[in-house]
C-alpha cells in the first residue's frame, strides 16, 4: 500500500525529471555552447535549492536568479561553486550583499554601472557584470548608442565585462519579425563594442523558446534555460520549425480530500451558490483552495483527476477548499488524494493545459503555487 506524504496538499518534484531536461538542453545546444539555468522564483515554483543543487550535480555552471536574495539564499544553502547571475540587478542598499556573496550583477544602465564602479573601489575589488541591451522589448536594459556606451565603459575602473545579453519578447511567435529585429539590433551594438575595444566573454539572448524553436542565430556561446527544465516550451504562433527540446512535466501537485457527501438535485455548491446540482451528485471537498495556488478563475471551469479520470471543479473555489464532482467514482474518501497538476493512469493534467482555462500563461501556473503547499522531492 502506498503511503502519501502527511500534508493536505502537495507537490511532487522529480530530481531524475530536472536532470532529464537539463541534459536534454545540452543536447540540443551543443558542447560549444554554456547552458545558464534560470532558478528564479523558487525555480518556477519547483524550490530553488533542491533544483540548483540537482543542476550543479549535473555540471551546470552558471544559475540565474532574479534579485540579490535570491542569490543569498542559494549562497547560504551551500550553492558555492556555481556562478550566480541576479538578472534583476541591484538596489543601493544591496551592494554589500552582492559582494561578500559573490553574486554576478546584470547591468541595466549606464548610471548604475558607475555605481557598480563606485562599490567595487569602495571594496577594492574588481566586480565582474552582464550588461543588457534593451534591443525592443522596452523593459529592463539600456537604450542607450553603442558610442554611448563604450565610453561609459571606458570610464570605469573597477569592472569587468563578462557578458553581454538581452531578452526576446516574441521568440514563440512566427507571426512577427520581432525577435529578427531585436538580434540585429544585439549585434550591432555588439559590433561596435568589439571595435571599440570592450568584449564580454559571454553572449546571451536566448532562454527557452528561442531554444526549443531553434533559432540558433541567437545561442551564441551561452543559453539561458528556465521554462524547459521543468519540463515546458510555450506553443508556437504562426509557421514555426518543428520543436527541438524534449522535456517533461517534473512537478505533480496533490491535495487531499477532506470531506465526501451525497447531495440531492437542486442542490447549491460553494460561495453565491454558484453551481446547482443538476441531478443527485457525491462531492469531494479538497484541502487547497486559491491560496494555495487554484486559480479562482478556475470555479466551475476548471479540472482535476480523481480516481484516474478527469472530473469538474464544481462552484466556487474558495481560500483554502476547492469541491470536486465525485460521482464517478466511489472508492476514494476522506484522506485520498486527487491531482491538481500531473498525470494519473490515462488522464493528464499539465500546467498549459490549465492555464488556458485559468486565462493565463503556464508560468504563472506554477509560480502560482503558494509557499505552504509543501514541497516533496522524488
Amino acid at each position: 500500500m502506498r503511503v502519501l506524504p502527511p500534508f493536505r496538499s502537495y507537490v511532487l518534484v522529480s530530481r531524475q525529471q530536472i536532470a532529464e531536461n537539463y541534459r536534454n538542453v545540452r543536447q540540443v545546444v551543443g558542447a560549444d555552447v554554456q547552458v545558464m539555468c534560470v532558478v528564479k522564483a523558487d525555480a518556477y515554483g519547483h524550490g530553488a535549492l533542491e533544483v540548483a543543487r540537482v543542476l550543479v550535480g549535473e555540471g551546470a555552471g552558471w544559475l540565474a536568479v532574479s534579485s540579490v536574495d535570491e542569490g543569498v539564499q542559494l549562497r547560504c544553502g551551500d550553492i558555492l561553486e556555481a556562478r550566480i547571475l541576479v538578472m534583476g540587478g541591484f538596489l543601493p542598499d544591496e551592494g554589500e550583499a552582492l559582494v561578500k556573496h559573490s553574486l554576478t550583477p546584470v547591468i541595466h544602465s549606464l548610471e548604475q554601472l558607475r555605481q557598480l564602479d563606485r562599490l567595487a573601489s569602495a571594496t577594492g575589488r574588481s566586480l565582474p557584470f552582464h550588461l543588457k541591451i534593451d534591443s525592443g522589448m522596452s523593459r529592463l536594459g539600456t537604450r542607450a548608442g553603442a558610442r554611448e556606451i563604450a565610453a561609459a565603459l571606458g570610464a570605469v575602473r573597477h569592472l569587468a565585462l563578462d557578458g553581454l545579453m538581452t531578452h526576446f519578447a516574441s521568440a514563440a511567435d512566427y507571426t512577427t519579425t520581432q525577435t529578427a529585429d531585436q538580434l540585429a539590433y544585439f549585434h550591432s551594438i555588439y559590433a561596435e563594442l568589439r571595435q571599440a575595444g570592450h568584449e564580454a566573454k559571454w553572449l546571451h539572448t536566448s532562454s527557452t523558446n528561442a531554444i526549443g524553436y531553434g533559432r540558433s542565430a541567437g545561442w551564441h556561446n551561452m543559453v539561458r534555460a528556465g521554462h524547459a527544465l521543468y519540463g515546458y516550451v510555450s506553443p508556437a504562433r504562426g509557421e514555426a520549425p518543428r520543436q527541438l527540446l524534449d522535456v517533461r512535466p517534473a512537478l505533480t501537485w496533490k491535495a487531499k480530500l477532506l470531506a465526501v457527501k451525497e447531495i440531492p438535485e437542486g442542490a447549491l455548491v460553494g460561495y453565491g451558490g454558484s453551481f446547482r446540482a443538476p441531478r443527485p451528485m457525491r462531492i469531494g471537498v479538497l484541502g487547497a483552495g486559491y491560496a494555495d495556488g487554484i486559480f479562482h478563475r478556475l470555479s466551475n471551469r476548471g479540472k482535476v483527476i480523481a480516481d484516474g479520470k478527469l472530473t469538474s471543479i464544481l462552484g466556487t473555489v474558495s481560500m483554502d477548499l476547492t469541491t470536486i464532482d465525485l460521482s464517478h467514482t466511489a472508492r476514494l474518501g476522506p484522506g485520498d488524494a486527487a491531482t491538481l497538476l500531473g498525470v494519473e493512469g490515462e488522464a493528464r493534467l499539465d500546467a498549459q493545459q490549465i492555464a488556458r482555462v485559468a486565462g493565463t500563461i503556464s508560468y504563472n501556473i506554477l509560480c502560482g503555487i503558494s509557499a505552504r503547499v509543501r514541497r516533496v522531492y522524488v
